[in-house]
């Protein structure tokens, strides 16, 4: 459930060559109407689902533009009320409720990192986040957007028709993450330096686990004292075991997408450890703990595709 990546069989450190090139032009043809660009598409339309809720956790205007922007969502429903079943439904009601809890999560991640000093927000995979639109940051506070050429021109082409104008400065950096992002992030004005929020909200499960490692490693790397990182982990040790959960199922059947098609299914790293003893201060998280925090979200349920999904939150401490 990216804000978007990339296939799974290509999520590497960029490695250079000819292959490498052709799959990044693949990729970014794709844009949002394919592979793991769909996902995005959820997002959103769980995000504009949220929205239109009476105890709604996250405003997003924008997300129900993209969703009827792009021929795979044109027809996905954009309020509860559009679907038959209501909350009922495995898709659009419980797992569109995740997602939204989730947005409502890491809004208030970043808004506290800002509020002790960041003043940089970089969003991995950033696909269809508007969240330089929709928070309430400072004006010199800079979001940059990494993400495909082919996604980023997407979401530009829905935000110019909507005239919408960001609340911080938004430096949207068009680069695969296979590719050198670090140069693209540095040259877009990107500040080692100067303290930073990351988020990587739903793609490290669709990385191989040396790719994930990689990722981890060059966050702390380019980050300082008073710098955090929030991202999205599962713990399962099968995925497979869930095919059949109501989730899964239900995504698949309505809308096509087969996550579990899309997630890596190696063994995954323990980031949150890694970074533990790198010297940030970690902390793991379940999100029944935040439905509970907020009254409203996700339960658990039996064969519960939700079950290993952790949400981690990481702090460099100031030197």
């Amino acid at each position: 459930m990216s804000e978007t990546f990339t296939t799974k069989e290509s999520s590497l450190p960029a490695t250079g060559g000819d292959t490498a090139a052709t799959a990044a032009r693949q990729s970014d043809a794709e844009g949002v109407d394919g592979g793991v660009g769909l996902t995005a598409l959820l997002v959103a339309a769980a995000r504009a689902i949220e929205t239109h809720r009476h105890d709604s956790l996250a405003q997003d205007v924008h997300a129900e533009h993209f969703v009827r922007a792009a021929p795979a969502s044109a027809d996905w429903p954009v309020r509860i009320g559009q679907v038959p079943e209501g909350d009922a439904n495995p898709l659009w009601g419980r797992f569109a409720r995740y997602f939204g809890l989730r947005t409502r999560v890491l809004d208030d991640f970043v808004l506290g990192s800002v509020h002790d000093g960041a003043r940089q927000v970089v969003l991995l995979g950033a696909g269809l986040d508007t969240r330089a639109f929709r928070l309430d940051l400072p004006s010199d506070c800079v979001v940059f957007e990494i993400d495909r050429e082919g996604v980023l021109a997407f979401k530009q082409r829905v935000l110019t028709d909507l005239s919408a104008a960001p609340r911080a400065k938004r430096v949207p950096v068009p680069v695969d993450l296979r590719a050198d992002w670090v140069t693209a992030l540095t040259t877009a004005g990107f500040d080692p330096a100067a303290p930073s929020v990351w988020l990587a909200e739903g793609l490290l499960f669709y990385l191989p686990s040396a790719a994930e490692t990689y990722l981890i490693d060059t966050v702390d790397r380019l980050t300082t004292g008073g710098s955090a990182l929030a991202f999205e982990a599962k713990l399962e040790e099968d995925l497979l075991a869930y095919r059949d959960s109501a989730i899964y199922t239900a995504t698949r059947e309505q809308i096509g997408i087969d996550l579990l098609d899309l997630f890596d299914l190696g063994p995954r790293p323990d980031s949150a450890g890694h970074l533990t003893a790198k010297g940030w201060s970690t902390s793991m998280r379940t999100p029944f703990e935040f439905t509970r925090r907020h009254g409203r979200g996700p339960l658990p349920e039996p064969n519960d595709a939700l079950e290993g999904n952790r949400w981690v939150f990481a702090h460099k401490p100031g030197s």
